[in-house]
This record gives structure tokens, sequence and C-alpha cells, in this order.
């Protein structure tokens, strides 16, 4: 082609495309002016905007814009949600208007209502500031940055998906690639953007002991006590055991508990009465040995609960205390506060005396054996070692059983969720993970230990003393309008549930219709989700799945500080007679610290299991299993094996065309349709064992 010609065709192309960019241009003034007009109306400045801000504006002003205070939710995306308890809705914050903001943060934001396409009401914000920066810690790998080619830059990437920062570097002591590390991190450097500096390197994330490390930090769980308390301690615990200013009860008292519990802080005794039974929870009496303003009550609040490891327990207290002087012994006298409970023929509560007690346990009773002894299979050892106690057992399991049907009537929510027994060789290997089941001695001690909560609750309550709740509110409306289309999807009646004035007794014949229909299991895990979550207050308020108006937690003051701090107004005031005035600040502050320890302990608990989990499957990868489907998203599907291991299939291994429908909780991938408790078969694919995730493939 001569030159000229191609010179007349790139000049026809120019001129093209510059009519095009001019077009461009004019259709963008023009929609600019057309935004601009509406905006005036609205009365939106948009001088100096972009486009996007304009509209992002206008939308602000379509309702009127709100401020909030609430917790800041991320997402590895980018994007994320501020809950509130003055919003019944989790509000949307678009990427880029966090202002820097974390997964966990305090944050002030601003917010407004618009309709979606479909008319359905939607929220968007943006975060103003950030009031408490909720983590200053995080658990995750170092990698190379952008520059890493020039040998210049390291980066962080956190374990939890929630978050998507990517922190700098600045100091790795000594920490090499690929290792996994605990840093601390600092927000908006000179750069603006957060930097982080490590503190603390567990190893390789493929390994049990880095990750066990990396949970226990991640999680502050603080596992050992300092010279003083335990000091202090073995100082409390050597004092003699006396009867003075203590009633000795001439009960027939003994505890059951698992095989290797050794802080035994509940035993029981029962009598049957010309009325009705007395009924006997004798609690360890941790508060004599703990004071209010000890180093010791400083340990506990700032653990709020012990935690129960696969393999190990870290307790509230130290040993001395939580394993000697305060857990109820066979055979040894000990300090208690005894609760003696009279019951009708009925199993309604009739009375209820406390006092301070010292008591000898007769037989250091174990779930296994006593359930053995209700179902025949003891052998002449076992009926040996619990002859004197076998007419009270019999006897508690009389009256659980009308205490259980008393509590069904009430409308007692017994979701029954499965759990995992994880079984260790001597070395610390997973050797196998089994579901645990309960027997009825579980739950005759659990009845109990219900029963004497809410007995003491009331009687803190009608006698108007500081009591550290047990709360647990009803579903919001909007939890609740989520779950109704996937229960009518199954075929249930929903119709009780549906009132924003739904009872637990609605919640609880629903899932006993689910039962009737074979999916008991899979309703459970769905309206788990949609139940706020119990936590501890000084202030009275109903406990919903338990069906109850007033609730305490009383039976366990070695393992939980909300116990504890009952146990010490109880002893101020109903003992020592002090004014209550002197216990309301301990209530209060006692039941935000256990609320937190309980969240702590949830969350580091459910990740070690995790952990085991994911160590178990390692093993196994390739291997087939049946499974059902446990939870489903547009991230994919969920399904849990028998043994409660679960694994996710990614929506991209599903189909690159999976659909997920919210209204019947179903993923439609591969012309095939996905949805809760449905039997499928898979294939472990991978494992990822730091972030204690197992990986399926379906067949």
């Amino acid at each position: 082609m001569k030159k000229s010609a191609k010179r007349n065709t790139a000049r026809k192309n120019l001129e093209k495309y510059t009519s095009r960019a001019a077009q461009k241009r004019r259709g963008k003034a023009r929609l600019q002016h057309e935004l601009s007009l509406i905006a005036e109306q609205m009365g939106v400045s948009v001088e100096g905007a972009h486009l996007g801000e304009a509209v992002s504006r206008g939308k602000e002003r379509e309702g009127t814009e709100r401020h909030v205070r609430g917790v800041y939710m991320g997402t590895a995306q980018g994007y994320g949600f501020v809950r509130c308890p003055d919003f019944s809705e989790d509000i949307f914050i678009p990427r880029g208007r966090s202002m820097g903001a974390i997964d966990g943060d305090e944050v002030e934001a601003a917010f407004h209502e618009y309709s979606g396409y479909l008319g359905e009401r939607k929220t968007e914000g943006r975060v103003l500031k950030i009031i408490n920066e909720g983590r200053h810690t995080l658990v995750g790998v170092l990698s190379h940055g952008e520059r890493a080619r020039h040998g210049r830059e390291t980066v962080f990437i956190p374990d939890d998906p929630h978050i998507s920062i990517r922190p700098r570097i600045t100091d790795t002591a000594g920490a090499k690639i690929g290792e996994k590390v605990l840093v601390s991190i600092k927000r908006g450097g000179q750069s603006g953007l957060p930097t982080a500096s490590v503190v603390r390197v567990f190893g390789s994330p493929n390994t049990r002991e880095a990750n066990y490390g990396a949970i226990l930090a991640e999680c502050e769980i603080e596992c050992e006590f300092s010279d003083e308390e335990l000091l202090a301690a073995e100082r409390s615990a050597a004092r003699p055991v006396t009867a003075e200013g203590r009633e000795v009860p001439s009960e027939i008292i003994f505890t059951i508990d698992g095989e290797g519990a050794k802080d035994l802080d509940d035993a029981v005794s029962i009598r049957e009465t010309e009325d009705g039974y007395l009924v006997g929870v004798h609690i360890a009496d941790v508060s004599y040995y703990v004071g209010e303003r000890s180093s010791l009550m400083r340990a506990a609040f700032a653990r709020g609960t012990s935690v129960y490891f696969t393999d190990k327990v870290v307790p509230m207290l130290p040993a001395a205390l939580s394993n000697g002087a305060c857990s109820l012994n066979a055979g040894e006298d000990k300090y208690a506060v005894s609760a003696m409970i009279s019951l009708d023929k009925s199993g309604n509560t009739v009375g209820l005396c406390l006092f301070p007690s010292v008591i000898r346990s007769r037989v250091r009773g174990v779930y296994s054996e006593v359930n053995s002894i209700f179902d025949g299979t003891a052998d002449d050892g076992i009926l040996e070692k619990y002859k004197e106690v076998i007419p009270s057992l019999y006897l508690m399991r009389e009256v659980y059983g009308i205490l259980a049907e008393r509590l069904h009537r009430r409308g007692y929510i017994d979701m029954e969720l499965p759990e995992a027994g994880i079984i260790l060789s001597p070395d610390g290997t997973v050797e196998d993970i089994v579901k645990r089941e309960r027997g009825i001695s579980e739950r005759i001690i659990e009845q109990l230990m219900l029963l004497a909560n809410e007995a003491v609750a009331r009687e803190l309550t009608d006698r108007g003393l500081p009591a550290v709740y047990r709360i647990h509110e009803r579903p919001s409306a909007d939890k609740l309008e989520g779950l109704l289309p996937y229960l009518r999807s199954l075929g249930l009646d929903a119709s009780g549930i549906s009132s924003p004035s739904a009872s637990a007794r609605d919640f609880a014949l629903l899932l006993a219709s689910a039962e009737d229909k074979g999916v008991r299991a899979e309703v459970s895990a769905v309206m788990l989700r949609a139940m706020m979550k119990a936590r501890y207050s000084d202030t009275r308020h109903i406990h919903f799945g338990l069906a109850s108006d007033c609730y305490c937690h009383f039976t366990s003051p070695i393992r939980r500080l909300a116990d504890l701090a009952t146990h010490t107004v109880i002893r101020k005031t109903l003992f020592e007679g002090e004014s209550p005035r002197g216990t309301v600040s301990l209530a209060r502050r006692a039941a935000a610290a256990a609320t937190d320890g309980e969240l702590r302990a949830l969350t580091a608990e459910r990740k070690i299991e995790n952990l085991y989990k994911a160590l178990y499957m390692r093993e196994r990868i390739g291997e087939v299993y049946d499974a059902v489907v446990s939870s489903v998203g547009a991230f994919g599907v969920f399904a849990t094996l028998e043994n409660t291991c679960e694994g996710l299939i990614p929506a991209e291994r599903l189909s690159p065309l999976a659909t997920f429908d919210e209204r019947t909780m179903s993923v439609v991938a591969r012309g095939r349709s996905l949805r809760l408790g449905d039997r499928i078969e898979i294939k472990v694919d991978d494992v990822d064992i730091s972030r204690g995730r197992v990986y399926f493939s379906l067949l």
C-alpha cells in the first residue's frame, strides 16, 4: 500500500474516533447537565463532582441521612457492613467508603435508605470516623509484595477472610516469607496506608503447633497466671475447712461429670417429700476463696471463662482452686453454696432455701457409668461403686421426666445440634472423629442446673438484688423475614412464627413439625442463624430459647465469671447482710466482661476444633464420602459428613453459572438444585490447615 493511501486511511480512522469521542463527550455533558438540574431540585450540589459521586449524593438525599454508631463487619472484597443496635438491618458500606475501618472496629457512619430495582428498601452508607479500633493485632502469613522482585517489600496476608487490607511489614522480627505470624497493626502512617510489625513468629502454617499457638494468640486466650495470682491461689486454698457459720446437709450428695473433668463445681441430691420433691444443687463456694477486689478476681475478669479444648483446659482460676480447694472431690469436706429447691408433684418450684454449707460428695459419678446403670449394661464394679446413690439416681430420672415435660410445654427450643468427639493419640495426632451422643445422665444434670439457675434468678429479682442475668432476645423481624421463605419451601407451616410476637413455643412446635418431615437438623441449623446471640446483662430480660423471663448462671463459678459474680452478690447481701448498692457495679462490669470472655472462648474452641478436623481430613484427600448439605450461599455449598466434619464446595467448582436462590436456600448448578438437607456424594479435594478449612467437590 502506498504511503498516501495509508495516510488517508489513518486520517479517516482519526476522524471517526474524534467524532465518536465528541459524541461521547456531548452525551456525557448532556447527562451531567440533566443530572445537575435534577440535583439542584433535590438540593444536592454537584459542582466539581464526578457523575458517580453525584449519583451517590443523590441517593443520600433520596431519604433523610441518618448517623449511627455500630460495629464494622468487613469482607475480603473490600466492602462491608455496619451493625448497630438502633437499626434492624446491617448498613451496606461500599468499597472505598470505610475510611480504613477493618472488621471489628466501632465506627460512626452516615447512611440513607433507597429503593432497589424491585422496589425493595435498601441501605447504603459511609464510615465517618473510627471510634474504637477493634483489633490491634492480627494473625496471618508473610508474603512478597508487588515490589518483591526488587527485594524491597514484605506484606502481611491476614488469615481472617473478613479483612481485605494487606499492610506492609516494617519489622519482620526475623520471620521468613511464608511463616505464620502475629503482627501489630498501625493505622494510617505517612502514606495513609496501614503498616504492621511482627511481634510473634509461629512457624510453618501447615503444622498443628503453629496454628494452635496462633489461635490462642489471636483470640487473646491467656494461658498463664502471674506469680502473684498463683501465690494468692495457694494461700487461699490452704485455709482449713470448718463447719463454723455453715450448715451440714444430711442429704446423700454426689457429683456426675465427664470422665476427664477435674473442676467439679456442682453436686446434687434428691429426696421425695410428702408434697413433692426436695432437689439439692450444691455449688462450690468459690466466692469464699476469691475476694471481690483480689488479684484472683481480676484474673477471672480478664479471662471471663475457662476454655475447653480437645487436649487441654485453660482455666479461669489457678489449679490450686479450680482442681483443688474448690473442686467437690468425693470423700472430702468442701465449702459450698447449697440451693435446696422444693418442687410439687408437677415440677413447679414452690420454695428455695440458699445457705452456705459444708458438703462431702459420696461418689465421683461419671456420665458413661451412670448411663450404663440406666440401660442395664453396668458391670458389677460399677454397681458396687454406685450402690449408695442408685435410689437417688432413679428418683432423679423420674423428676427429670417431669421437669423436661414442663419445660417442653412452656416452649423450650431444643435444637440438639451435633457435637464432635475428637479422639487423639498419645502423640497428639487425630485418631478419629465421631459424633458425640448425649445420654440420659447428661440430660438429668443439665435439667437440674437449669432448675437451679432459674430459681436463684427469681430469688435475687424478688429480693431486689443485683444479678448477672443470662438473656436471649427475641429474633429480629428482618431475620425472621429471611427464614420464612425457606421454611415454606419445605412445606412447613410457618404461620406461628411470622408474627413479631411469636413465642418460643411457636418455634418449638415448628421444630417438632420439622422432625416429622425428617429435616429437624437442617431447620435447627438455619433457625440458629436467625436467632439472636445469648449474652449477659445486669438488666433482667427474657431468655427466648429457654422460654424463661428470669434466668441467670449460678452453677459453674469455677469456670464462669458470671456465676462467680452471682455468688459474690449472694455472699455479700444474703449471707453477710451488706447493702445491695455495693454490688451493683460488680454485676454491671461482670456482665460485660463475661460476654466478652465467652465470645473469645467460643471462637477459640471452634477454631481449634476446625484445626483438628482439617488435620484429620488432610490424610483423607481423594476419598469419597456421603454428606448432607448444611449451608448454601452465593459462595457455594457447605456439606457435613456423618462425623461432623464440614467442607466447602466453592461455587466455581460447582459450575461457572451456579446461581443462588435465597428464598429456598438452594444453589442451582449443572441442572441440579442443591438445598439444605440434601444428601450428596463428595470427594475430599484439598485442605487449608492454616485456616482450618476443608474443600470438597461434588460427584
